[in-house]
């Protein structure tokens, strides 16, 4: 199947201790990067993270983004540390001394300020657990984006495979024409030489004529890589690197087919069939 590299998803779980959310972008990498953005308390989290996505996915790098709020605070019953309670009125009396008397700060507000209360922590494995569930889905969801994405390109590429067989089956076509008339045009020019010909001359002319209009091997082989673009395209698993390297040869295909053009149609459709396998090589960049 064909999956671009390009996507973005978003899933979110909300559980008994609270809401979890994952958000993962992925765009062409020549091979798999994985870089995790956890939130705080929760870089423990990065190994599953980096295993989890590389058993679903195969190419591409792809940034994730954890985010988590816990209901801990809102659900858990108050209990107070009398030894602790202290404490805490001792900080809010060093806190008021410090306040000048028109600050509007109240010591309430300092302690509930992050990390100035202490509260119970959820079970980690419960967490771990959640995590993994809802990192699944999101990859579920990347992986399907992909695959639409992916559909597309395949549908853009085959529709230039379509254009690109055009153009060999004219080049096929005229050929027969445009020997014709080179040799037309060498007649011409041996015409033209004086009665004690260039027996050297002529031999070269003909050497030239041979090798320029000898490309039945280019439309060939053009013709054989549209076949196995098309077949790979059907394929299971990764195909990018596979299809990358196709339009390269396609494209070495095509300059010859230009180096050695006669005419100016041919020269033509040399320009028209690398404009097509420059267009697909781009898009074939975002293919896993």
């Amino acid at each position: 199947m064909t999956r671009s590299m390009t996507a973005f998803a978003r899933a979110e779980g909300r559980f008994d201790w609270g809401t979890l959310t994952w958000e993962l972008k992925s765009v062409n990498h020549r091979y798999l990067e994985v870089y995790p953005k956890l939130a705080d308390g929760y870089r423990d989290l990065e190994q599953v993270v980096r295993e989890t996505v590389r058993k679903r996915l195969n190419r591409g790098k792809v940034e994730l983004q954890l985010k988590i709020q816990s209901n801990v605070e809102s659900n858990s019953a108050i209990e107070v540390d009398e030894t602790r309670a202290q404490e805490v009125i001792n900080a809010l009396s060093k806190v008021n001394d410090l306040l000048p008397k028109s600050g509007s700060i109240s010591p309430a507000t300092i302690l509930n300020w992050p990390g100035v209360q202490v509260l119970p922590e959820v079970d980690r494995k419960t967490i771990l657990a959640d995590a993994t569930k809802v990192l699944n889905d999101a990859i579920t969801e990347l992986t399907e984006t992909r695959a639409r994405e992916g559909a597309e390109l395949k549908q853009f590429i085959k529709t230039r495979l379509d254009n690109v067989s055009d153009i060999v089956a004219q080049v096929r076509e005229k050929m027969p024409e445009i020997l014709n008339r080179q040799r037309t045009n060498l007649q011409e020019k041996l015409d033209e030489l004086t009665s004690e010909l260039d027996h050297q001359r002529i031999e070269q002319e003909i050497v030239i004529l041979a090798q320029k209009a000898d490309v039945d091997e280019e439309v060939d082989r053009l013709a054989a890589h549209v076949t196995e673009v098309n077949r790979v395209l059907d394929q299971k698993g990764p195909i990018g690197r596979r299809l990358d390297f196709l339009m390269q040869e396609m494209n070495r295909e095509a300059n010859t087919l230009s180096s050695k053009s006669i005419v100016t149609e041919t020269t033509q459709c040399a320009v028209e069939l690398k404009v097509l396998i420059e267009q697909m090589r781009e898009q074939i960049q975002n293919i896993e």
